[in-house]
């Protein structure tokens, strides 16, 4: 199997697994020993075990942090500060992108940045959606209200009013007060229920002061 002849199939795909190269193919073995050359000579990164992406002097298409996140570990979507700073809710720029996962927590760093995993109980996997994120990729993310429960219920003591507005949050239009109210609802937490009323708070006093200006 030459480079030559994979690589243009490849260099579309932001990411790729070492299934698609087995597939058809005679002996799996000598396609691992094969993939195992490219990455020793720079041709393919390897960003964990069965993830792969071209080198990106081969690439056509680089992949955007989140696409890497969601593929880095299976059953996972980009939440917390990421989310919140990416739609401009908090005002720093987050350099670590993390994510939520049912498995187990952890850390990686590879080319495209550092990622974080975080668990939490499979009954609060959800509220999230499958997001464009350039014009050809797309990333399971957070709705900005799931990012932002996600942040309080996994933060220690961070239901009190002083660390929710230590978050310095903006730009609360874009947050849907009946949506957010339902997953507390669903999560049925004392602790995001506790949460809530500070950030009503929060949410109408910024309305407010839109009104007056």
């Amino acid at each position: 199997m030459y480079f030559q002849k994979v690589s243009p199939h490849l260099a579309n795909l932001p990411l790729f697994e070492s299934g698609h190269l087995y597939a058809g193919a005679n002996n799996p073995q000598q396609v691992q020993r094969q993939l195992a050359d490219w990455v020793r000579a720079g041709k393919v990164v390897q960003l964990r075990r069965g993830v792969y992406t071209l080198a990106p002097s081969h690439q056509s298409k680089h992949p955007h942090s989140y696409v890497v996140a969601n593929h880095m570990v299976r059953a996972s979507y980009v939440s917390l500060q990421t989310v919140l700073s990416h739609y401009d809710l908090i005002p720093e720029h987050v350099a670590v992108v993390t994510s939520i996962t049912t498995g187990r927590p952890g850390m990686w760093q590879n080319l495209y940045g550092h990622f974080s995993y975080q668990h939490i109980q499979p009954d609060l996997f959800f509220g999230f959606e499958y997001r464009q994120v350039t014009q050809t990729q797309s990333a399971y993310m957070a709705t900005p209200e799931k990012a932002l429960l996600d942040l309080i219920y996994l933060t220690p003591k961070a239901d009190s009013q002083e660390y929710i507005r230590a978050l310095r949050l903006q730009n609360l239009d874009q947050l849907n007060i009946e949506r957010l109210t339902t997953y507390v609802e669903r999560i049925n937490k004392p602790k995001l229920k506790r949460a809530l009323s500070p950030i009503l708070q929060i949410i109408e006093e910024e309305l407010t002061e839109y009104e007056l200006l």
